[in-house]
């Protein structure tokens, strides 16, 4: 999935309510599991002067960078976080690993060739779907509109009892950002230029 659909899914999962450390948290979660990419991706394109083609063809998929990828996006790491959390009864732990933990869990079938080792440090098996969240030869122009769909549904969920605070405008631009990185490959599956 899109990032942004991520953010608000588990903050409509686990930070709604008047707690805005818990939303923070929440949020947060939901971002761990892509943080890494941005960061390694940032340094490379941005800071190293390396092209994007080299880093989403050939980097991302380096032992090191997978090495990364698979202990942010372990379900093992999160569910360790989340009874953890649940144990010690934090609330803001809960938010954190819970979010995270569904953001691995949806992003497992949804990556075609690019997914992760979710079942580190037990194995570092890759599942291979035959869905894509992004990709159009594997159902993405199906599963993009779907996607947005469910991320504009947590979108309302955030702001409806909310309408009037600074987590509407949040929300919204987190939902803009949505449909800015869906509708291109929506608008391909239909056959547009």
């Amino acid at each position: 999935m899109n990032t942004p659909a991520h953010l608000l899914i588990g903050w409509a999962a686990f930070g709604r309510g008047n707690d805005r450390k818990i939303a923070a948290a929440a949020v947060f979660g939901a971002l761990l599991p892509d943080l890494s990419l941005y960061l390694l991706a940032g340094t490379s394109i941005f800071l190293m002067g390396i092209s994007p083609r080299e880093v989403f063809n050939e980097l991302y998929f380096s032992p090191a960078w997978q090495a990364v990828f698979s202990v942010d996006n372990s379900f093992f790491v999160w569910s360790a976080g989340l009874a953890a959390g649940l144990w010690l009864r934090k609330r803001w732990l809960v938010a954190l690993c819970g979010a995270a933990l569904l953001h691995v869990a949806l992003d497992f079938p949804l990556h075609h060739d690019d997914g992760r080792a979710h079942f580190w440090p037990l194995s570092n098996w890759i599942f291979e779907s035959p869905v894509s969240y992004w990709d159009v030869h594997h159902h993405a122009g199906i599963v993009g509109p779907t996607e947005a769909g469910l991320a504009a549904l947590c979108a309302l969920m955030i702001c409806l009892p909310n309408w009037r605070r600074l987590s509407t405008i949040g929300a919204l631009g987190l939902m803009v950002m949505e449909i800015y990185v869906v509708l291109p490959g929506f608008w391909l599956t239909l056959g547009g230029t």
